[in-house]
């Protein structure tokens, strides 16, 4: 493994340079430009992370460009950027996203701390320069590292080893005291090692690698628990092909396609800590995905050059699970955190983030070989299932009612399937009791939002229940969705599948881009020698879309149109493994 990351390492070398910006003019000298904006932002996936494949290269003896001037002499102009656009205050602003940015200062001393290391292990005059603005970049941080504030869930573990990391570097010991307050707000990680955001293609990563530091370096051990939790749980969130599930995230790798490396290092050291042969599986695993060295703090050679006695195999990889039939979160008493939500004082009110109520939510994966399921809660999509190359990214049931899609709430795992519901309540709200009026309310102008609204009567609240079953059957599944609210109301039910694949057969008719009517008849996805067969269609009204559901204009998805109440059955038929031909009706 250390040799490929060796070779990849070395391919990011010249487009690293080839984006460097070099007219001394320019505010942005010395750093390397976004591909996609041209801006070079001094962040961990940009000017920093080409600082690491430098670095990388430069002081490793297996690089092509080991000791190479050209590539120094790059390094140290961005050494150089990266202290000048440094703000007094010891953050950075990515300019796309957060301005004077402690969780984003975070990342960067967390990699440059690493970087640091290494540079400073290779004993070359060359390098002093550069090594004098990484430590100069990292001391001016502290203060804001040691007051900064966060937004997302896992920023707080990013936080924690950035202070770990410049407490190894200054001694300062408020920094051990600003990383105990964070951690004395607890884990947020299920029994069966879910992360907040649920996000299995980046934060999850970010959060098991986070805290290997930080236990590491503070000297509590305790705290990978958790990290080892996520790992042995990712072991059942990989598809056939290596890509991870990701149709679930609470955040932006939700839909799109993420593989296992970015795992690479952390199942690497918890592989060699633990001797644990599915943590050595995943390492190889994430390796063998790698095409790029990663973030700077997550770079994975840069990891095998500080420690390399994790160029071996501590222990002899196991064969990840490819049969199995498992519920995550199938024994997490959701409801017991949730019901204690209002107690928490924050009135559902959080700022800059989200208060990530799906947490815990229970998720059912299913591998048989080249078939992996995913039966989703508490998300857009309830049902995944890819076929070898056949993929339907998503089953969506969307309504008038609350406009938009349907999440399931609940999970039952049958004996030959899952019964899920999903329930939505919606009502009106009467006048403000005279009493309780601002006095805004009798002045020539009231406006609405001065009104005290959580203060409102609940008049004739309505409900609407979906009640979805999954049965398996021969060679496939039986698909029934149920609603049996009597009043008329506009609902569609949408199979979206990946927009590599064909369709054949069935009645369909064009919708909105990407989309199509499926009013009646046999229809088959297919992509490569791989299919699935759908019957069940139907079209009971003419709407394209409904409010507030809108689908990836990168996918083929098929629309139901259903009125309420409805008992619609469909049937999920797979192409053989033996490649033989079924039938298309």
């Amino acid at each position: 493994m250390f040799e490929k990351l060796t070779a990849i390492n070395d391919e990011w070398v010249k487009p690293g340079i080839d984006n460097q910006i070099t007219d001394g003019a320019s505010r942005f000298y010395g750093g390397v430009a976004d591909p996609d904006n041209g801006i070079a932002w001094p962040t961990h996936t940009g000017t920093l992370a080409v600082m690491a494949i430098w670095g990388c290269a430069l002081v490793n003896e297996e690089s092509s460009y080991y000791h190479d001037e050209r590539v120094l002499e790059a390094l140290e102009l961005a050494a150089a950027f990266i202290v000048r656009v440094q703000h007094a205050d010891g953050t950075i602003s990515p300019g796309w996203t957060n301005m004077h940015s402690p969780p984003d200062t975070g990342f960067a001393v967390v990699g440059l701390a690493q970087l640091l290391e290494l540079l400073e292990k290779h004993e070359w005059a060359a390098l002093d320069g550069v090594r004098a603005n990484i430590k100069l970049f990292l001391e001016r941080s502290v203060p804001a590292i040691l007051t900064g504030g966060c937004h997302t869930p896992n920023h707080r573990w990013v936080l924690t080893a950035a202070l770990a990391f410049l407490h190894r570097l200054t001694g300062d010991n408020q920094l051990i005291a600003r990383a105990d307050a964070w951690l004395a707000e607890g884990m947020d990680c299920t029994e069966d090692g879910e992360w907040t955001e649920r996000s299995n293609g980046i934060y999850n990563g970010v959060s098991d690698v986070m805290l290997y530091h930080t236990a590491e370096l503070l000297g509590r051990p305790e705290l990978l628990e958790p990290v080892r939790s996520n790992l042995r749980m990712m072991a059942y969130l990989i598809h056939p092909d290596g890509e991870v599930v990701t149709d679930y995230s609470g955040r932006q790798d939700f839909g799109h396609k993420h593989d296992m490396s970015g795992y690479h290092f952390v199942a690497a050291l918890m592989a060699h800590l633990d001797q644990e042969p599915l943590f050595a599986a995943l390492a190889e695993l994430a390796g063998d995905a790698s095409r790029h060295p990663g973030a700077i703090p997550n770079n994975g050679l840069m990891g095998l050059l500080l420690r390399p006695e994790l160029r071996e195999h501590a222990v002899e990889p196991a064969d990840l699970p490819d049969h199995y039939k498992v519920v995550i979160n199938g024994r997490f008493n959701r409801q017991q955190y949730l019901s204690r939500m209002e107690s928490a004082g924050h009135g559902g009110r959080i700022y800059h983030s989200r208060l990530h109520p799906e947490f815990g939510a229970p998720v059912a994966r299913e591998r048989r070989g080249m078939t992996s399921m995913t039966v989703m809660t508490e998300t857009s999509s309830f049902l995944a299932l890819r076929h070898g190359e056949a993929k339907l990214l998503g089953v969506q049931v969307s309504s008038s009612f609350e406009p938009g899609f349907i999440k399931m709430n609940e999970l039952e795992p049958l004996e030959d399937g899952y019964r899920l519901a999903g329930s939505e309540s919606k009502g009106y709200y009467g006048p403000v009791a005279a009493e309780r009026l601002p006095e805004s309310a009798g002045a020539p102008v009231s406006p609405w939002y001065l009104l005290p609204h959580q203060l409102r009567e609940v008049t004739h609240l309505q409900h609407h229940h979906v009640q979805v079953e999954l049965a398996e059957e021969a060679g496939g599944w039986r698909l029934r969705v149920q609603c049996d609210m009597p009043d008329v109301m506009l609902t569609q039910i949408s199979f979206i599948f990946g927009r590599e694949g064909t369709f054949a057969g069935g009645e369909r008719a064009d919708a909105e881009a990407g989309t199509q009517f499926w009013k009646d008849g046999t229809v088959r996805y297919s992509s490569g020698s791989d299919w699935i067969e759908l019957d069940g269609g139907a079209h009971e009204h003419g709407a394209k879309s409904i409010r507030g559901a809108g689908f990836p204009a990168d996918c083929k998805t098929l629309v139901v149109n259903v009125l309420t109440p409805y008992d619609r059955t469909f049937h999920l038929r797979l192409s053989p493994a033996d490649g033989k031909e079924g039938s298309l009706q």
